[in-house]
């Protein structure tokens, strides 16, 4: 039930942070956008790492899975704003949304048993992402082609759901503060890189620094609470409940904008909160 709530807490800071995104994420330029909130992120995370983190602990084969998690990190940042970049959100966000059947899948592979109850449990949230991103507003349209945004948004699905199972043994390696630092410095490293073989420019307008600095201390703190939930019992929940941040945008937008809500999107949000209440059982 823990690793399920830290879960649902990562969601409500992602929400926020996609609010954000979804605002600046069309039409402009990617790489800077991601420096600066990677760059912002870590250093939001400096001072809790040095002041808590245990670094005795920290080992070569902790550094090496977080080091791997950060890879798998940048691929999924890179595939999340490059298809939001080019096509809809509600072409895109029920492909990235299906993480958590892939966090299941791997939790199954490292040896857990998946009780059938779970896989419908998350197959219902997946289904309700689905929908309430599919019966979404056009508010950000892309006009790119279709394929290449599939490709994008799949592979930001696996770049997650790889990036929480990895994270996830790291931090039991060796501590989640270490672990999610060592991660993020990883990924702000190889897009810095990356920048720097395009001849990309390394920061975004002054304009939108402020709010790139706010995104990137939001994901920070959403994925270092993925990432804490590594030693508790089932953290998959916690990567699997995180997927719920495209919801809580709709909700939030709706409860802070008084944006509409379709009744259609109800029973999507509905059928999200079901899973995850059957989650809640099993945890």
């Amino acid at each position: 039930m823990l690793a399920l709530s830290l879960g649902i807490a990562a969601a409500f800071a992602w929400a926020l942070h996609d609010l954000l995104v979804r605002k600046l994420a069309q039409g402009a330029a990617l790489l800077p956008m991601m420096l600066t909130v990677l760059a912002a992120g870590s250093v939001a995370l400096l001072a809790p790492a040095l002041i808590w983190a245990d670094w005795g602990a920290v080992s070569l084969a902790g550094l090496g899975v977080s080091a791997l998690a950060g890879f798998a990190y940048a691929l999924g940042m890179g595939g999340l704003y490059r298809a939001l970049s080019v096509a809809p959100v509600r072409l895109v966000a029920p492909i990235l949304g299906a993480y958590p059947m892939l966090s299941l899948g791997i939790a199954g592979l490292q040896g857990r048993a998946i009780a059938p109850l779970e896989w419908a449990a998350v197959a219902a949230i997946v289904l309700g992402i689905a929908v309430v991103a599919v019966t979404g507003r056009e508010e950000t349209a892309g006009s790119g082609p279709v394929l290449p945004a599939l490709l994008w948004a799949g592979l930001g699905a696996v770049g997650f759901a790889s990036t929480f199972a990895l994270g996830q043994e790291a931090a039991r390696l060796m501590g989640d503060l270490p672990a999610t630092l060592t991660a993020r410095l990883v990924t702000l490293g190889l897009i810095a890189v990356l920048a720097l073989a395009l001849r990309a420019p390394l920061l975004p307008p002054r304009s939108q620094r402020g709010t790139l600095a706010a995104m990137g201390v939001l994901d920070a703190l959403a994925l270092g609470l993925v990432l804490a939930s590594g030693s508790l019992p089932h953290p998959e929940y916690a990567a699997v409940a995180s997927a719920l941040f495209g919801v809580l945008t709709i909700l939030l937008a709706w409860r802070l904008l008084a944006e509409a809500v379709r009744p259609v999107q109800w029973a999507g949000i509905a059928t999200v909160f079901a899973g995850i209440a059957v989650l809640s059982v099993q945890g």
